[in-house]
């Protein structure tokens, strides 16, 4: 069962609150569920989940909720590929959980990547850096997420999808890009 990623609902309230908005129960059930789990859910899978505790909810509100929390930085959004947003409680990048995303383009399995070395921190940190002396971009954090294929897919020949350089490669040849 994963980790439980708690989060201080005082905080969380806070930050609602002041974006002029109310807390309510179905926003209390969505952040609740996604804190819990520690998962990277979509979601329909939020959904089921805070209806458990929340009869009245429905998925539209899952969705806004979401959307709301996603621009408040309070939840994370990102794309595996299999057309289904993930949703996982956001961590700041100097937060002890910050983490990576490797994603499996096959069977679209996530593993959370924490286990830094030395020099890739310092190759973010001097890409970091770089980017903001060419660009002058004050750089505030960064989501990174690895596409490939998970060992089980890998040996059962299962073939890159979403995001593959041999369908990348394939697309340019003819005069496309993806």
């Amino acid at each position: 069962m994963p980790k439980r990623k708690d989060h201080d609902p005082d905080c969380c309230c806070r930050k609602i609150r002041g974006q002029g908005r109310r807390i309510t129960p179905a926003r209390h059930a969505v952040l609740d569920v996604l804190s819990e789990r520690g998962e990277h859910l979509t979601a329909e899978e939020v959904f089921k989940a805070a209806s458990r505790r929340y009869p009245n909810l429905g998925l539209a509100t899952v969705y806004r909720t979401l959307e709301l929390m996603t621009d408040l930085g309070m939840v994370s959004k990102f794309d595996t590929g299999d057309d289904k947003a993930r949703y996982e409680f956001a961590e700041g990048p100097s937060a002890k959980g910050h983490h990576h995303h490797l994603v499996c383009t096959s069977c679209h399995k996530i593993v959370d990547y924490k286990d830094f070395i030395k020099e890739e921190t310092q190759l973010l940190r001097r890409t970091e850096q770089e980017l903001t002396k060419k660009y002058g971009f004050r750089i505030i954090g960064h989501v990174i997420q690895f596409c490939g294929l998970c060992p089980a897919c890998a040996g059962r020949g299962q073939k890159s999808g979403w995001g593959s350089r041999e369908g990348l490669l394939k697309d340019t040849r003819r005069g496309q890009s993806k």
